[in-house]
């Protein structure tokens, strides 16, 4: 079994969110849930107002250093369409997508649209003109999906897709593969909430019961999802989390691979 480890971009600056949806007071009722809890220390709240002000909501350069030092191969989903609170403008979007494809990252969609084939269609066709890449792939945002969305992407020209959520191999819609994925970090750390539930040592352990699953239905490739924003000091529990993970696969002797060498494998 090998792990692809990829990253959805949902945010790039805290102000871009300012009258175009409710994420910020959604962010600071979270923060302080999780702190009158107990999940989070002060300072760490402390760090998520100060990351406000410097108007910093991503972590791409610091994540793909670490990446590297892991050997871990950098795959990131970025968004060309605006939705659910993904409100990054284009022109920041296009920044990020040529500046990840020159550090030699695999870039692919973080797709708004699941239902709309036309529409679909559109975010690939746009993704497709700022990067110049011959062939990508997609997640969409909140991994959501209806019974057409996969063979409206195949019709799209997609390579791949990782947006089920189930612990099931690689298969075809089309020419695209779906990659099913099994952990993402949300799921992990928040348990069904919106807020951050678990402390590190239950997050680890409900981690390593994903990875034990995993093996006994045969997987041949672990997906995994760890978004970019929490990998800070504002995130600490977040953070830490994924240092572990990186460190506990290669432990388990599971490698790693990005989607597209993955395609090269099944296909």
């Amino acid at each position: 079994m090998k792990a692809i480890i990829s990253h959805d971009i949902d945010h790039i600056t805290a102000w871009e969110h300012f009258r175009r949806d409710l994420i910020m007071p959604k962010f600071l009722v979270r923060s302080q849930i999780e702190l009158l809890n107990g999940k989070i220390s002060f300072s760490e709240f402390y760090n998520r107002l100060a990351d406000f002000f410097r108007n910093k909501w991503q972590n791409l350069d610091e994540l793909v250093s670490f990446n590297r030092s892991v050997g871990v191969p950098s795959s990131f989903f970025i968004g060309v369409a605006n939705g659910l609170g993904l409100s990054y403008p284009p022109e920041a979007s296009a920044y990020w997508i040529m500046k990840l494809i020159d550090k030699g990252c695999e870039v692919g969609v973080h797709g708004i649209e699941f239902e709309n084939p036309e529409l679909i269609k559109k975010e690939y066709e746009d993704f497709r003109k700022i990067s110049s890449l011959g062939t990508f792939g997609t997640r969409t945002h909140y991994v959501r999906k209806n019974a057409q969305t996969f063979r409206f992407m195949a019709e799209a020209g997609y390579l791949y897709d990782s947006s089920e959520h189930a612990f099931k191999n690689p298969y075809r819609v089309g020419e695209m593969w779906e990659f099913p994925l099994q952990i993402m970090d949300g799921w992990v750390i928040e348990n069904g909430r919106r807020w951050q539930t678990r402390h590190l040592s239950q997050a680890i352990d409900a981690t390593k019961r994903l990875i034990d699953e995993a093996h006994d239905k045969s997987l041949s490739y672990l997906g995994i999802d760890f978004h970019d924003r929490h990998f800070s000091k504002s995130f600490k529990t977040w953070m830490a989390w994924y240092t572990w993970l990186t460190g506990y696969l290669h432990e388990c002797g599971i490698g790693f691979c990005d989607f597209r060498h993955a395609v090269a494998e099944v296909s």
